[in-house]
Protein backbone atom coordinates (compact mmCIF):
# COMPACT_ATOMS: atom_id res chain seq x y z
CA UNK A 1 0.00 0.00 0.00
CA UNK A 2 1.34 3.43 -0.96
CA UNK A 3 1.89 6.19 1.60
CA UNK A 4 -1.07 8.21 0.34
CA UNK A 5 -3.35 5.16 0.72
CA UNK A 6 -2.25 4.70 4.36
CA UNK A 7 -2.94 8.37 5.11
CA UNK A 8 -6.37 8.27 3.50
CA UNK A 9 -7.26 4.95 5.15
CA UNK A 10 -6.61 6.48 8.58
CA UNK A 11 -8.78 9.45 7.66
CA UNK A 12 -11.60 7.17 6.49
CA UNK A 13 -11.43 5.16 9.74
CA UNK A 14 -11.68 8.40 11.70
CA UNK A 15 -14.70 9.48 9.65
CA UNK A 16 -16.39 6.15 10.37
CA UNK A 17 -15.60 6.37 14.11
CA UNK A 18 -17.25 9.80 14.24
CA UNK A 19 -20.39 8.40 12.61
CA UNK A 20 -19.89 10.68 9.60
CA UNK A 21 -19.22 8.06 6.92
CA UNK A 22 -21.66 8.33 4.03
CA UNK A 23 -22.92 5.07 2.54
CA UNK A 24 -24.45 5.21 -0.93
CA UNK A 25 -27.69 3.29 -0.94
CA UNK A 26 -28.38 1.85 -4.37
CA UNK A 27 -31.88 2.17 -5.79
CA UNK A 28 -32.95 -0.62 -8.11
CA UNK A 29 -35.79 1.09 -9.98
CA UNK A 30 -36.55 4.35 -11.75
CA UNK A 31 -36.82 7.53 -9.64
CA UNK A 32 -40.34 7.63 -8.19
CA UNK A 33 -42.10 8.22 -4.87
CA UNK A 34 -41.85 4.46 -4.38
CA UNK A 35 -38.55 2.79 -5.22
CA UNK A 36 -36.75 -0.50 -4.56
CA UNK A 37 -33.79 -0.31 -2.17
CA UNK A 38 -31.94 -3.36 -0.85
CA UNK A 39 -34.59 -5.59 -2.36
CA UNK A 40 -37.55 -3.91 -0.64
CA UNK A 41 -40.07 -1.31 -1.76
CA UNK A 42 -39.80 1.96 0.16
CA UNK A 43 -41.39 5.41 0.02
CA UNK A 44 -38.79 7.86 -1.27
CA UNK A 45 -38.35 11.11 0.66
CA UNK A 46 -34.81 12.06 -0.33
CA UNK A 47 -34.93 13.04 -4.01
CA UNK A 48 -34.99 16.53 -5.50
CA UNK A 49 -37.85 15.32 -7.68
CA UNK A 50 -40.14 18.09 -6.42
CA UNK A 51 -42.74 17.91 -9.18
CA UNK A 52 -42.49 14.19 -9.86
CA UNK A 53 -41.15 14.72 -13.39
CA UNK A 54 -38.03 12.52 -13.16
CA UNK A 55 -39.83 9.57 -14.70
CA UNK A 56 -42.62 11.46 -16.44
CA UNK A 57 -43.93 9.64 -19.53
CA UNK A 58 -44.05 12.74 -21.75
CA UNK A 59 -40.49 13.70 -20.81
CA UNK A 60 -39.20 10.19 -21.45
CA UNK A 61 -40.88 10.16 -24.85
CA UNK A 62 -39.38 13.56 -25.70
CA UNK A 63 -35.91 12.24 -24.83
CA UNK A 64 -36.31 9.11 -26.97
CA UNK A 65 -37.67 11.11 -29.92
CA UNK A 66 -34.75 13.54 -29.57
CA UNK A 67 -32.20 10.74 -29.85
CA UNK A 68 -33.88 9.51 -33.01
CA UNK A 69 -33.93 12.98 -34.56
CA UNK A 70 -30.81 14.69 -33.17
CA UNK A 71 -28.51 11.83 -32.19
CA UNK A 72 -27.04 10.68 -28.90
CA UNK A 73 -24.26 13.22 -28.41
CA UNK A 74 -22.37 15.96 -30.21
CA UNK A 75 -18.78 15.10 -29.36
CA UNK A 76 -17.93 18.79 -29.27
CA UNK A 77 -18.06 22.01 -27.33
CA UNK A 78 -20.57 24.69 -28.19
CA UNK A 79 -18.40 27.14 -30.12
CA UNK A 80 -16.84 24.53 -32.42
CA UNK A 81 -19.70 22.39 -33.72
CA UNK A 82 -21.77 21.61 -30.66
CA UNK A 83 -24.68 24.02 -30.97
CA UNK A 84 -27.92 22.74 -32.46
CA UNK A 85 -31.13 24.68 -32.94
CA UNK A 86 -32.58 22.86 -29.92
CA UNK A 87 -29.89 24.37 -27.67
CA UNK A 88 -30.87 27.86 -28.74
CA UNK A 89 -34.56 26.98 -28.37
CA UNK A 90 -34.03 25.85 -24.78
CA UNK A 91 -32.01 28.97 -23.94
CA UNK A 92 -34.72 31.19 -25.40
CA UNK A 93 -37.41 29.27 -23.54
CA UNK A 94 -35.64 29.72 -20.20
CA UNK A 95 -35.00 33.42 -20.87
CA UNK A 96 -38.69 33.96 -21.52
CA UNK A 97 -39.67 31.87 -18.49
CA UNK A 98 -37.42 33.89 -16.16
CA UNK A 99 -37.98 37.21 -17.97
CA UNK A 100 -34.28 37.65 -18.76
CA UNK A 101 -32.49 38.87 -21.90
CA UNK A 102 -30.53 35.69 -22.54
CA UNK A 103 -29.49 32.31 -21.11
CA UNK A 104 -26.39 30.13 -21.44
CA UNK A 105 -26.39 26.36 -20.83
CA UNK A 106 -23.78 24.50 -18.76
CA UNK A 107 -23.13 20.83 -17.94
CA UNK A 108 -24.34 21.52 -14.39
CA UNK A 109 -25.20 24.44 -12.15
CA UNK A 110 -21.95 23.69 -10.31
CA UNK A 111 -20.18 24.53 -13.57
CA UNK A 112 -22.41 27.56 -14.11
CA UNK A 113 -21.47 28.97 -10.72
CA UNK A 114 -17.86 27.92 -11.23
CA UNK A 115 -17.63 29.84 -14.48
CA UNK A 116 -19.61 32.95 -13.57
CA UNK A 117 -17.69 35.10 -11.11
CA UNK A 118 -14.15 35.01 -12.49
CA UNK A 119 -15.46 35.73 -15.98
CA UNK A 120 -17.30 38.97 -15.28
CA UNK A 121 -15.57 40.38 -12.16
CA UNK A 122 -12.01 41.56 -11.55
CA UNK A 123 -9.72 42.87 -8.76
CA UNK A 124 -11.52 46.22 -8.60
CA UNK A 125 -14.86 44.53 -7.90
CA UNK A 126 -16.34 42.90 -4.79
CA UNK A 127 -18.58 39.91 -4.04
CA UNK A 128 -20.80 39.74 -0.96
CA UNK A 129 -21.68 36.10 -0.30
CA UNK A 130 -24.08 34.57 2.22
CA UNK A 131 -22.20 32.37 4.70
CA UNK A 132 -24.42 29.35 3.93
CA UNK A 133 -24.15 29.54 0.15
CA UNK A 134 -23.77 26.31 -1.80
CA UNK A 135 -20.30 24.86 -2.32
CA UNK A 136 -20.47 25.71 -6.04
CA UNK A 137 -20.86 29.42 -5.26
CA UNK A 138 -18.04 29.26 -2.72
CA UNK A 139 -15.71 27.51 -5.16
CA UNK A 140 -16.68 29.85 -7.99
CA UNK A 141 -15.90 32.87 -5.83
CA UNK A 142 -12.53 31.38 -4.85
CA UNK A 143 -11.54 31.34 -8.52
CA UNK A 144 -12.37 35.03 -8.87
CA UNK A 145 -9.90 37.88 -8.26
CA UNK A 146 -12.61 40.16 -6.86
CA UNK A 147 -12.59 41.22 -3.21
CA UNK A 148 -14.54 38.75 -1.09
CA UNK A 149 -16.92 39.46 1.80
CA UNK A 150 -19.09 36.95 3.66
CA UNK A 151 -22.24 38.11 5.44
CA UNK A 152 -24.22 36.23 8.08
CA UNK A 153 -26.98 33.98 6.78
CA UNK A 154 -29.93 36.08 5.57
CA UNK A 155 -28.74 38.92 7.82
CA UNK A 156 -29.55 42.11 5.95
CA UNK A 157 -27.97 44.36 8.59
CA UNK A 158 -24.64 42.58 8.20
CA UNK A 159 -24.92 42.67 4.40
CA UNK A 160 -25.68 46.38 4.38
CA UNK A 161 -22.80 47.15 6.73
CA UNK A 162 -20.33 45.38 4.45
CA UNK A 163 -21.75 47.03 1.32
CA UNK A 164 -21.58 50.43 2.96
CA UNK A 165 -17.86 50.05 3.69
CA UNK A 166 -16.95 48.86 0.19
CA UNK A 167 -15.63 51.22 -2.49
CA UNK A 168 -15.49 48.56 -5.20
CA UNK A 169 -16.18 49.35 -8.85
CA UNK A 170 -18.88 46.66 -9.17
CA UNK A 171 -20.57 45.14 -6.12
CA UNK A 172 -22.27 41.77 -6.48
CA UNK A 173 -24.50 40.16 -3.84
CA UNK A 174 -24.54 36.36 -4.25
CA UNK A 175 -27.05 34.14 -2.48
CA UNK A 176 -28.84 30.83 -2.68
CA UNK A 177 -32.52 31.41 -3.38
CA UNK A 178 -33.20 28.50 -1.02
CA UNK A 179 -30.65 27.12 1.43
CA UNK A 180 -30.96 23.42 0.80
CA UNK A 181 -29.85 22.14 4.20
CA UNK A 182 -32.23 24.40 6.15
CA UNK A 183 -35.19 24.79 3.78
CA UNK A 184 -34.88 28.54 4.28
CA UNK A 185 -35.92 30.93 1.52
CA UNK A 186 -33.53 33.87 1.17
CA UNK A 187 -35.15 37.33 1.56
CA UNK A 188 -34.61 38.14 -2.10
CA UNK A 189 -36.90 41.18 -1.96
CA UNK A 190 -34.82 42.76 0.79
CA UNK A 191 -31.60 41.86 -1.00
CA UNK A 192 -32.86 43.61 -4.13
CA UNK A 193 -33.82 46.66 -2.07
CA UNK A 194 -30.38 46.88 -0.47
CA UNK A 195 -28.70 46.30 -3.84
CA UNK A 196 -30.49 49.31 -5.29
CA UNK A 197 -29.43 51.44 -2.34
CA UNK A 198 -25.74 50.62 -2.83
CA UNK A 199 -25.70 50.29 -6.62
CA UNK A 200 -25.00 46.55 -6.43
CA UNK A 201 -26.06 43.70 -8.70
CA UNK A 202 -27.80 40.57 -7.46
CA UNK A 203 -27.04 36.93 -8.22
CA UNK A 204 -29.43 34.18 -7.05
CA UNK A 205 -28.80 30.44 -7.30
CA UNK A 206 -32.32 29.03 -7.62
CA UNK A 207 -31.59 25.31 -7.90
CA UNK A 208 -34.04 24.47 -5.13
CA UNK A 209 -36.67 26.92 -6.36
CA UNK A 210 -36.88 26.94 -10.17
CA UNK A 211 -40.02 25.18 -11.37
CA UNK A 212 -42.08 25.18 -8.19
CA UNK A 213 -41.47 28.19 -5.92
CA UNK A 214 -43.61 31.24 -6.63
CA UNK A 215 -47.11 31.31 -8.10
CA UNK A 216 -45.98 30.01 -11.50
CA UNK A 217 -42.78 28.22 -10.48
CA UNK A 218 -40.35 30.94 -11.54
CA UNK A 219 -38.42 30.73 -8.30
CA UNK A 220 -37.50 32.68 -5.19
CA UNK A 221 -37.61 36.06 -6.93
CA UNK A 222 -41.19 35.43 -8.08
CA UNK A 223 -42.03 34.22 -4.57
CA UNK A 224 -41.18 37.76 -3.39
CA UNK A 225 -42.59 39.50 -6.51
CA UNK A 226 -39.17 40.82 -7.63
CA UNK A 227 -38.49 38.52 -10.59
CA UNK A 228 -37.62 41.30 -13.02
CA UNK A 229 -35.33 43.01 -10.50
CA UNK A 230 -32.79 40.22 -9.99
CA UNK A 231 -29.77 40.60 -12.29
CA UNK A 232 -28.46 37.03 -12.53
CA UNK A 233 -30.22 33.70 -11.94
CA UNK A 234 -28.35 30.41 -12.03
CA UNK A 235 -30.16 27.09 -11.74
CA UNK A 236 -30.32 23.43 -12.68
CA UNK A 237 -32.32 20.93 -14.69
CA UNK A 238 -31.36 18.27 -12.14
CA UNK A 239 -34.15 18.91 -9.66
CA UNK A 240 -37.70 20.07 -10.43
CA UNK A 241 -37.02 20.52 -14.17
CA UNK A 242 -36.98 16.82 -14.98
CA UNK A 243 -34.38 15.69 -12.47
CA UNK A 244 -31.61 14.83 -14.94
CA UNK A 245 -28.59 17.15 -15.25
CA UNK A 246 -27.42 20.40 -16.77
CA UNK A 247 -27.51 23.99 -15.57
CA UNK A 248 -27.71 27.54 -16.83
CA UNK A 249 -27.13 31.24 -16.21
CA UNK A 250 -29.87 33.72 -17.15
CA UNK A 251 -29.05 37.42 -17.20
CA UNK A 252 -28.49 40.47 -19.39
CA UNK A 253 -27.30 40.07 -22.98
CA UNK A 254 -23.93 41.57 -22.04
CA UNK A 255 -23.29 39.18 -19.14
CA UNK A 256 -24.38 36.08 -21.08
CA UNK A 257 -22.39 37.04 -24.18
CA UNK A 258 -19.29 37.60 -22.02
CA UNK A 259 -19.76 34.14 -20.52
CA UNK A 260 -19.96 32.65 -24.01
CA UNK A 261 -16.64 34.27 -24.87
CA UNK A 262 -14.66 33.62 -21.69
CA UNK A 263 -16.33 31.21 -19.24
CA UNK A 264 -14.01 28.20 -18.99
CA UNK A 265 -16.53 25.50 -17.91
CA UNK A 266 -18.65 26.51 -20.92
CA UNK A 267 -15.83 26.76 -23.46
CA UNK A 268 -14.13 23.51 -22.47
CA UNK A 269 -17.09 21.21 -21.73
CA UNK A 270 -19.11 19.18 -24.22
CA UNK A 271 -22.53 20.45 -25.25
CA UNK A 272 -25.56 19.12 -23.41
CA UNK A 273 -26.79 15.92 -25.06
CA UNK A 274 -29.77 16.38 -27.42
CA UNK A 275 -32.01 14.04 -25.43
CA UNK A 276 -31.41 16.09 -22.29
CA UNK A 277 -32.05 19.40 -24.07
CA UNK A 278 -35.38 18.34 -25.59
CA UNK A 279 -36.51 16.63 -22.39
CA UNK A 280 -35.78 19.79 -20.38
CA UNK A 281 -37.79 21.83 -22.88
CA UNK A 282 -40.70 19.46 -22.34
CA UNK A 283 -40.34 19.74 -18.54
CA UNK A 284 -40.69 23.53 -18.64
CA UNK A 285 -43.72 23.21 -20.92
CA UNK A 286 -45.37 20.76 -18.50
CA UNK A 287 -44.80 23.07 -15.54
CA UNK A 288 -46.38 25.99 -17.37
CA UNK A 289 -49.33 23.86 -18.47
CA UNK A 290 -49.91 22.20 -15.08
CA UNK A 291 -49.93 24.71 -12.23
CA UNK A 292 -51.72 21.98 -10.28
CA UNK A 293 -48.33 20.30 -9.80
CA UNK A 294 -47.07 23.36 -7.92
CA UNK A 295 -50.28 23.62 -5.90
CA UNK A 296 -50.15 19.93 -4.91
CA UNK A 297 -46.55 20.28 -3.76
CA UNK A 298 -47.51 23.25 -1.61
CA UNK A 299 -50.37 21.26 -0.03
CA UNK A 300 -48.08 18.31 0.71
CA UNK A 301 -45.49 20.64 2.24
CA UNK A 302 -47.93 22.30 4.63
CA UNK A 303 -49.49 18.97 5.61
CA UNK A 304 -46.21 17.21 6.38
CA UNK A 305 -44.55 20.13 8.16
CA UNK A 306 -47.52 20.79 10.46
CA UNK A 307 -48.04 17.14 11.37
CA UNK A 308 -44.37 16.46 12.14
CA UNK A 309 -44.14 19.63 14.24
CA UNK A 310 -47.17 18.55 16.24
CA UNK A 311 -45.37 15.32 17.11
CA UNK A 312 -42.62 17.35 18.78
CA UNK A 313 -39.90 17.29 16.12
CA UNK A 314 -37.89 20.46 15.58
CA UNK A 315 -38.27 21.53 11.95
CA UNK A 316 -36.15 24.18 10.21
CA UNK A 317 -37.28 26.51 7.46
CA UNK A 318 -40.84 27.19 6.34
CA UNK A 319 -43.07 27.01 3.27
CA UNK A 320 -40.61 24.80 1.38
CA UNK A 321 -40.66 21.07 0.51
CA UNK A 322 -37.20 20.65 2.04
CA UNK A 323 -38.05 19.65 5.61
CA UNK A 324 -34.96 19.42 7.86
CA UNK A 325 -35.80 17.34 10.94
CA UNK A 326 -33.18 18.37 13.49
CA UNK A 327 -31.49 15.53 15.41
CA UNK A 328 -28.19 17.30 16.20
CA UNK A 329 -26.27 14.12 17.12
CA UNK A 330 -24.77 12.52 13.98
CA UNK A 331 -24.94 8.95 15.24
CA UNK A 332 -28.59 9.34 16.25
CA UNK A 333 -29.37 10.78 12.83
CA UNK A 334 -27.87 7.68 11.21
CA UNK A 335 -29.76 5.38 13.60
CA UNK A 336 -33.03 7.14 12.89
CA UNK A 337 -32.56 6.88 9.13
CA UNK A 338 -31.80 3.15 9.44
CA UNK A 339 -34.87 2.58 11.60
CA UNK A 340 -37.03 4.51 9.17
CA UNK A 341 -35.69 2.40 6.31
CA UNK A 342 -36.80 -0.70 8.21
CA UNK A 343 -40.24 0.93 8.24
CA UNK A 344 -40.01 1.40 4.46
CA UNK A 345 -39.34 5.14 4.68
CA UNK A 346 -36.28 6.14 2.67
CA UNK A 347 -34.50 9.23 4.01
CA UNK A 348 -30.87 10.26 4.33
CA UNK A 349 -29.03 11.64 7.41
CA UNK A 350 -26.88 14.75 6.92
CA UNK A 351 -23.94 15.55 9.14
CA UNK A 352 -20.57 17.30 9.05
CA UNK A 353 -19.06 18.40 6.66
CA UNK A 354 -22.32 18.80 4.70
CA UNK A 355 -23.78 20.68 7.67
CA UNK A 356 -21.95 22.22 10.67
CA UNK A 357 -20.79 19.92 13.47
CA UNK A 358 -23.55 19.29 16.00
CA UNK A 359 -26.24 20.17 13.43
CA UNK A 360 -27.02 16.66 12.14
CA UNK A 361 -30.46 16.16 10.69
CA UNK A 362 -32.76 14.05 8.54
CA UNK A 363 -33.66 16.04 5.44
CA UNK A 364 -37.07 15.04 4.15
CA UNK A 365 -37.87 16.17 0.60
CA UNK A 366 -41.43 16.22 -0.57
CA UNK A 367 -42.86 15.79 -4.05
CA UNK A 368 -46.18 16.66 -5.63
CA UNK A 369 -46.35 12.94 -6.46
CA UNK A 370 -46.53 11.90 -2.80
CA UNK A 371 -50.01 10.76 -1.83
CA UNK A 372 -51.61 11.63 1.52
CA UNK A 373 -51.39 7.93 2.40
CA UNK A 374 -47.62 7.96 1.81
CA UNK A 375 -47.22 11.11 3.91
CA UNK A 376 -49.24 9.56 6.75
CA UNK A 377 -47.06 6.42 6.69
CA UNK A 378 -43.94 8.59 6.99
CA UNK A 379 -45.44 10.66 9.82
CA UNK A 380 -46.38 7.49 11.71
CA UNK A 381 -42.89 6.01 11.22
CA UNK A 382 -41.19 9.22 12.41
CA UNK A 383 -43.41 9.14 15.50
CA UNK A 384 -42.62 5.51 16.36
CA UNK A 385 -38.88 5.69 15.66
CA UNK A 386 -38.46 9.10 17.26
CA UNK A 387 -39.96 7.83 20.52
CA UNK A 388 -37.76 4.71 20.54
CA UNK A 389 -34.66 6.94 20.23
CA UNK A 390 -36.02 9.46 22.81
CA UNK A 391 -35.85 12.22 20.21
CA UNK A 392 -39.47 13.18 20.93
Amino acid sequence: MKKIDNILQDQLIDIKNQGLYKQERIIETAQETEIDVLGKKVINFCANNYLGLANNEDIRKAAVDAINEWGFGLGSVRFICGTQTIHKDLENQISKFLKMDDTILYSSCFDANGGLFETILGPDDAIFSDELNHASIIDGIRLCKAQKFVYKNCNMDDLELKLKESKARVKMIATDGVFSMDGTIAPVDKIVEIAKKYDAITMVDDCHATGFLGKTGRGSAEYFNVLEEVDIITSTFGKALGGASGGFVSSSSEIVDTLRQKSRPYLFSNSLAPALVVACKKAIELIQENISLINKLSENTKYFRSNLSELGFEIKGSDHPIVPVMIYDAKNAVKLSEMLLQSNIYVIPFSFPVVPKGEARIRVQLSSSHTTEQLDKAIEAFNDCGKKLNII
